[in-house]
């Protein structure tokens, strides 16, 4: 692919991903590997969780002028994530390809089935401007942060980020405004998938491709905040129908590439 594509396609990664608190992995890890089969999953998932973490940090900057991330609970689940991001970066060398595209995409699919199923229940409690969120219960926080340890190992295993899984443990657990769970989502986000960059460096298993992975990185700083603009004016109901749509498209091509 002609390097001219890349700050389109981080631009429109970063402006999906920043709506639906997700970060854009679970579009880009498929992408990559579609790309570029000649990498393994640990330089896929390197390149991928950098780009996420800058698309994390530009629309975390753009929800927080909204007023709409939950810092209490977005740091708590952050502080959980880490452990386990940490370990997922490091098992990832022991992956091997074709199991790890299969996995991922079933988990994908398993996803996005829910989600379309449950959509209706975001018209109400998911309102756009309904920024009121619940304060958790000791209990559930203990519940989320236990959560946030295999979110944070899986996401990184898999170079998403999280914010996929995240999200719907935000509004069906816990009763968060889908509005109000996509920022705090992308909140923890930035934690996650700095935590595993982190980590592949250590490893010195860095991508390559070094330019590639710096135009991702610069379109999804102009995305995110896009999407964070555009989340505001978008219906709740309609986020989680694109997200189920994007998760089952990809997650589909994506087992079928690898089988």
């Amino acid at each position: 692919m002609h390097p001219g594509w890349y700050v389109p396609i981080g631009f429109l990664v970063g402006a999906y991903g920043t709506i639906i608190g997700g970060g854009g992995g679970f579009i880009l890890v498929p992408l990559l590997v579609f790309l570029f089969p000649d990498d393994g999953p640990s330089m896929i998932t390197a390149a991928s969780l950098a780009v996420v973490c800058v698309n994390a940090a530009s629309g975390t900057i753009a929800y927080a002028v909204q007023r709409r991330i939950s810092y209490r609970t977005g740091i708590l689940f952050a502080a959980a994530t880490i452990p386990g991001a940490l370990l997922g970066s490091y098992l990832t060398r022991f992956i091997p390809k074709r199991l790890f595209g299969i996995v991922f995409g079933c988990l994908l699919v398993a996803v996005a089935g829910v989600l379309a199923i449950t959509r209706s229940m975001h018209r109400t409690a998911a309102a756009p401007g309904r920024d009121q969120v619940p304060r958790l219960r000791p209990a559930q926080l203990a519940l989320g942060m236990g959560l946030s340890v295999f979110i944070g190992c899986f996401s990184s295993l898999a170079g998403i980020g999280g914010g996929i899984i995240h999200v719907p443990v935000f509004t069906y657990l816990f009763g968060f405004p889908l509005h109000v769970a996509t920022a705090t989502s992308h909140f923890v986000l930035v934690f996650t998938a700095l935590a595993g960059v982190v980590e592949h460096l250590l490893d010195h298993t860095w991508p390559t491709h070094l330019l590639r992975d710096a135009l991702l990185a610069t379109g999804v700083v102009a995305g995110a905040q896009l999407g964070a603009f555009l989340s505001r004016r978008i219906a709740a109901p309609w986020i989680v129908v694109g997200l189920a749509a994007a998760l089952g498209v990809v997650g589909v091509r994506l087992i079928l590439t690898t089988l």
